[in-house]
């Protein structure tokens, strides 16, 4: 884990052999790198590269699938295509009149979750500036389950042993992902707990950092998790908003996300800048970490929480809301049941939206359920529109799905608990829970993350002080050019070409 951020973005004088060994790799495996450019915009990637991609199993280790690692795939992965797949949630459903406007997440290769896009932002940072040898080093990704996966996927693919450290409650779906793509038993390290026990996780990174091959890439920690997003998330959120505003005009009122690693709260940062949208940070009501120096322990999968990311920019954001894991458990259970979907069509929700909640997980009901909350809590009205982002879809969770039917419903789940599911936790979202950010509540969080970053993780005070200056994140925005210059500089020092 970084101990200074003052380096964090450089080129390692002492990695040149390290890079050396990576050209090396990738042209013996013939991979070529995605720049950010083209994840933010694929219409610019070369046509024969699309037409081989197309013959690409999307699931597959294959090297053409890291010009997937983006927004704008189709269901069936074949694309790209014009706008990133979204759903657009009516009145109906939400009880708001504001615009809810939901991104896909389950269109991302290999995983099916937009944290491989994370992993490769990670990873090819260092790589193309000598931190990362591909020859040598392990790739250690601490997560709790999508980020982890996005990094085995990257890994293999980059030639390299990737190591997921992940709570060993984590659904069933995911450990089984993973059983089918590590080489290494070893290599899957289960940590105690489940979501909100980040520190394990981190006391797991410190005795894997002991060996010196090892490279923690920390998603909490790295910026380039941020910037990617930045780069490439908050541009593809930023067309579906054109999109659906050719029309029907409307202002983008709001990004939401669940903070999680915060790596995606970073394309809150390029809405904010370029709409003026406000960010809102959504954590699990039974950990309220943000909204109330709280802990606990909760069941809404890929949020981390009793800590605040190094990466997340607390100073910019305006809305903490949360939102409690029973309604994302029970309104899980009404979208992917005949009986919850009645419910909603009887509501005067239409059945081709109903038919694509599946494509909802837990964290993604969870930012559903905050634009809602922070709707009505603005008072939003036709005009407004916020965007967020399902960050995977409903078949990661059937086996947790199945422990709350028995939990919850142990006689079935039937219309009637599908309306009282539907009317209680969905459209009658009420605004408890929710905290305007001024600035005495701004600090008060950012201090929160002095106990986890300088007091554990060894950040310096002054690392951890300028990041509550926005000129200090503004700074970070040329990285992303410097990154795609030096990937160009590494594909054309390999000589790879785009092969199926």
């Amino acid at each position: 884990m970084p101990r200074s951020l003052a380096v964090f973005d450089k080129f390692d004088p002492s990695g040149t052999q390290s890079l050396a060994n990576a050209v090396s790799r990738f042209s013996e495996r013939n991979i070529v790198l995605p720049k950010f450019s083209e994840l933010r915009d694929p219409s610019t990637l070369d046509s024969e590269l699309l037409d081989d991609l197309n013959t690409v199993d999307p699931n597959s280790a294959n090297p053409l699938n890291l010009f997937r690692v983006h927004w704008f795939n189709t269901a069936g992965r074949a694309g790209p295509a014009e706008v990133p797949d979204h759903i657009e949630l009516p009145s109906e459903m939400t009880g708001t009149d504001a615009r809810i406007v939901i991104a896909l997440g389950n269109r991302f290769p290999m995983i099916s979750a937009h944290k491989v896009l994370a992993a490769y932002s990670c990873l090819v940072a260092r790589l193309v500036t000598g931190r990362f040898d591909p020859t040598i080093n392990r790739a250690i990704w601490p997560s709790t389950g999508n980020y982890a996966r996005g990094g085995v996927a990257i890994s293999k693919i980059m030639g390299c042993r990737g190591v997921a450290v992940l709570p060993e409650g984590m659904s069933r779906e995911r450990f089984e992902w993973l059983d089918r793509w590590i080489d290494h038993p070893e290599d899957v390290i289960r940590t105690p707990g489940t979501e909100a026990n980040v520190k394990e996780i981190y006391d797991e990174c410190a005795r894997l950092e002991t060996d010196k091959t090892n490279v923690i890439l920390n998603q909490f920690s790295e910026f380039s998790n941020h910037l990617g997003h930045y780069a490439v998330t908050g541009p593809a959120l930023e067309k579906i908003f054109l999109h659906r505003t050719s029309s029907q005009p409307g202002r983008l009122a709001a990004f939401v996300s669940a903070s999680g690693s915060a790596g995606t709260l970073g394309a809150g940062d390029y809405l904010k800048d370029r709409h003026n949208a406000r960010i809102v940070a959504v954590e699990a009501l039974e950990v309220p970490t943000m909204l109330y120096n709280g802990f606990g322990d909760h069941n809404i999968q890929g949020i981390g929480d009793k800590h605040v990311p190094l990466i997340h920019n607390v100073t910019n954001t305006d809305l903490i809301v949360g939102v409690s894991d029973k309604a994302t458990d029970r309104l899980d259970v009404a979208f992917n049941s005949a009986a919850g979907l009645r419910a909603l069509e009887r509501q005067g929700v239409n059945s081709d939206l109903t038919s694509m909640l599946t494509n909802l997980g837990y964290s993604a009901i969870c930012n559903a359920l905050a634009a809602i909350k922070a709707a009505k809590h603005w008072g939003l009205g036709p005009d407004d529109v916020i965007v967020t982002v399902a960050t995977d879809g409903a078949e990661l969770y059937n086996s947790e799905r199945e422990k709350v039917i028995r939990r919850d419903y142990p006689n079935g789940f039937n219309d009637a608990e599908g309306e009282e599911v539907v009317a209680k936790y969905l459209v009658d979202t009420t605004t408890d829970h929710v905290l305007d950010m001024d600035e005495t509540n701004r600090n008060r969080v950012f201090n929160l993350g002095y106990f986890t970053w300088v007091e554990q993780q060894g950040i310096s005070v002054e690392d951890f002080e300028r990041r509550r200056d926005q000129t200090w994140w503004n700074g970070l925005r040329p990285l992303i050019d410097n990154w795609d210059n030096s990937i160009d500089e590494f594909n054309e020092a390999t000589g790879a070409k785009h092969l199926k």
